[in-house]
């Protein structure tokens, strides 16, 4: 799990670390059952407190995304996140928008625009190897 902090960009730490969880969730680079690190391994690999990544994992498990095991760790929740759908969407909100926004200042029309989406999808779609028919 590769999480990068930055003291500088003015979010607590331990929200980073909750928000670059959160995303590995929804992304499924973690996947229910992954095991986190433990608190002191993460505390010294990002090097910082062990109390900040303490108060990152509440954070998650109170959201439900991750679960303790007593003195077997930190895990994925098995249920899946509640709130993996909704980081997804979050996500991809944010990347439509920034489309959305880049097709105006270039005049592209919505319709073209959303014309091109269709064709990306359907090339996309082409593109993926099928699996070949078992005897």
């Amino acid at each position: 799990m590769q999480l990068h902090i930055s003291a500088n960009d003015g979010v607590p730490i331990y929200l980073q670390i909750v928000n670059q969880v959160k995303y590995l969730v929804a992304s499924r680079r973690l996947a229910a059952g992954d095991e986190l690190p433990a608190i002191r391994v993460l505390a010294e690999r990002l090097v910082v407190n062990p109390n900040t990544v303490a108060r990152a994992y509440r954070e998650l498990e109170a959201e439900g995304v991750v679960e303790k095991r007593r003195t077997a760790g930190t895990y994925v929740a098995d249920h899946g996140s509640p709130l993996a759908r909704r980081e997804r969407l979050k996500i991809l909100t944010a990347r439509v928008d920034a489309l959305l926004v880049e097709a105006r200042q270039m005049n592209v029309p919505f319709e073209e625009l959303l014309k091109l989406v269709h064709q990306r999808e359907g090339a996309m779609r082409s593109a993926v190897p099928r699996e070949a028919p078992h005897d």
